[in-house]
């Protein structure tokens, strides 16, 4: 007798499978109060990657009913402690109109700008990073030598208005903020990177994540001495068109906004 095992049948299933889409909010205070979760889950995200130094760093969002305003992280509070309570809502003006902490004059000047600058952005990043400082110092775009750089490929701007200078004037921001037009990433010469998202700010938390590895990327592959390749033009267009749209930066983002969420419950107190 076959002591044999019947092997075991495997059958496709096409239909019943969780994919992460967009969601739909019942409401404008729930459309507030996610895009509120999703900044405070960006600001322990940044914690935990090392992107804090010191009070320097900014995240803002949209109000979604009231597209002048704007919830940011408060001036000089830890990144991995921001609670959703602990938001602030500013106006262009920097005006707090919500909330308890004082508001970083330098945020805010340049995150309203670009905002006031650009009204089909929802959301901006800044911090000072180190590979994104490092190569905002070279005062060079990235080049299209990875995937996660082809991204930007004609799609990232690079501004040298106030290069180095600390904004905390309005004109010197509008400055600054029209150079970025409609890119989603700006990389601010001898400063560092700002991201953008248009969609959503996981949209914009990822394009910064992205633009920071791709930076250390190409830090570390011109640190060889050897000759850097960069994709041809069509391949990296190619890579652009399907590889960055805001929904693929916004489906990356949700398995570190799980992992966020499972460790650090408090972030929705």
């Amino acid at each position: 007798m076959s002591s044999a095992q019947p092997k075991t049948v495997y059958r496709p299933r096409q239909e019943g499978l969780y994919f992460p889409r967009y969601p739909e909010h019942a409401s404008v205070e729930a459309e507030r109060r996610h895009r509120k979760e999703r900044l405070a889950a960006v600001c322990r995200v940044f914690a935990r990657y090392g992107y804090e130094y010191g009070f320097a760093g900014h995240v803002t969002v949209r109000d979604p009913e009231h597209p002048n305003l704007y919830w940011t992280n408060p001036f000089a509070m830890d990144f991995g402690r921001v609670r959703v309570s602990d938001l602030l809502l500013v106006d262009h003006e920097g005006t707090v109109l919500e909330g308890s902490w004082a508001v970083n004059r330098a945020g805010f000047v340049l995150h309203a700008a670009i905002h006031e600058a650009n009204p089909q952005l929802v959301a901006s990043c800044h911090a000072h990073t180190t590979h994104g400082m490092a190569w905002a110092a070279l005062g060079r775009p990235l080049d299209p030598i990875t995937q996660t750089a082809a991204c930007f490929f004609e799609q990232h701007a690079l501004i040298t208005e106030e290069a180095g200078a600390v904004v905390v004037e309005r004109d010197a921001g509008h400055a600054v903020a029209q150079a970025f037009g409609n890119s989603k990433i700006a990389i601010h010469q001898n400063h560092g990177l700002f991201s953008a998202g248009r969609e959503s700010v996981d949209e914009a938390a990822w394009w910064f994540i992205a633009a920071e590895r791709a930076c250390e990327i190409q830090l570390k592959a011109e640190a060889t001495g050897s000759p850097v390749r960069s994709m041809n033009e069509a391949a990296a267009r190619h890579s652009a068109k399907h590889l960055g749209t805001p929904f693929m930066a916004w489906l990356h983002f949700q398995p570190i906004y799980d992992a966020v969420t499972r460790s650090d419950p408090d972030l929705f107190d």
